[in-house]
């Protein structure tokens, strides 16, 4: 018989993270304003299958501790959607249960359905949507739109879904959490027909062009950038690009914020930088989570510095930011 490989997956301890350097005591809470916590924990327990953490509450309450996680925004988009969502979203429902479940982190969630699984639509699933708008926890509608990089669902099929979901989200004030993907020219027409300039939308993990996002942001005043791990990859030119155009305007208004948000996209998205932080750490993490965000912020900082005469971001900066818009956007 052959001899087994050693497993590349590094140790469990390392998901437990130090604290980045830049942070200080009481310093900008983390927001991760998209996450994915039933694909998060299920990718845990399928990489440590003899872990410590044997609930969600548990992973949320270890991992995240000491930290200074304030709010994550759980994101549901499958069709048929988790049933264990309203499970999860009544956990979350009182103060004494946040403390004692969930270690004092603000529970929100949205909900909608994917562009890969537009195909999969139904009235039904759209009842249980329209169900979790009306939940107390629910703070947006996403993650929905259009993604012609896998066309796991026909086009036609995903333009009709968006729409349609688009305008509920619409007709009940409820934010729009994005997904677009080489979709440019549909999703901009999709939005800009159905949805009023002044509604909030978050284009989640922006990957697409400097000159789209500057159209976007231009035409709908209270729309967000997401910003993920992805910005950290050498794979990845357009999203920094975007950030560096953010950080030029500051030239004329050296107190313009960056009109971003952090997020993860957990359990995909960690950031390439947060190996030189992780002490004798073999191989890459097979999850992200909350507590990664300052080095998403970090590597921010610095794009948002490289056009300008002077530092003016660093990774409290870009931080606090990120947690006023995420106020803004969501209001968490």
């Amino acid at each position: 018989m052959g001899k087994k490989s050693k497993s590349s997956v590094p140790a469990e301890e390392h998901l437990i993270l130090p604290r980045h350097p830049a942070r200080v005591p009481g310093g900008a809470p983390i927001v991760d304003t998209h996450t994915h916590l039933i694909s998060t924990f299920t990718a845990y327990r399928s990489k440590y299958k003899a872990g410590n953490h044997t609930t969600v509450f548990d992973f949320v309450r270890e991992v995240y501790r000491g930290h200074g996680v304030d709010a994550i925004v759980d994101v549901y988009c499958e069709a048929p959607e988790h049933e264990t969502w309203k499970e999860i979203a009544d956990s979350a429902l009182t103060e004494e249960d946040r403390k004692e479940k969930w270690g004092g982190l603000e529970y929100w969630f949205v909900m909608g359905v994917h562009p890969h699984e537009a195909k999969n639509y139904t009235d039904e699933v759209e009842r249980t949507i329209l169900e979790a708008m009306s939940h107390p926890r629910c703070v947006g509608w996403g993650e929905m739109g259009l993604d012609y990089h896998y066309d796991n669902s026909p086009r036609e099929i995903q333009q009709e879904v968006f729409i349609r979901q688009v305008k509920h989200a619409v007709r009940l004030g409820k934010p729009l959490t994005i997904h677009t993907r080489e979709a440019e020219e549909d999703s901009e027409r999709i939005l800009k027909e159905h949805v009023p300039r002044d509604h909030r939308i978050h284009i989640h993990c922006y990957t697409d062009s400097p000159e789209w996002a500057a159209r976007m942001l231009d035409h709908f005043p209270s729309l967000y950038i997401g910003i993920t791990g992805v910005i950290t990859y050498s794979t990845n030119l357009n999203t920094s690009e975007v950030i560096r155009r953010m950080g030029a305007l500051s030239d004329k208004n050296p107190s313009a914020p960056l009109r971003i948000i952090l997020e993860t996209d957990a359990p995909f998205m960690t950031p390439s930088n947060i190996y030189s932080s992780l002490k004798d750490c073999k191989g890459r993490l097979p999850l992200s989570h909350s507590a990664m965000i300052p080095w998403t912020a970090e590597w921010t900082a610095n794009v948002a510095n490289e056009r300008i005469g002077e530092p003016r971001w660093d990774t409290e900066r870009v931080m606090r930011e990120s947690r006023e818009n995420a106020r803004k956007m969501y209001g968490v």
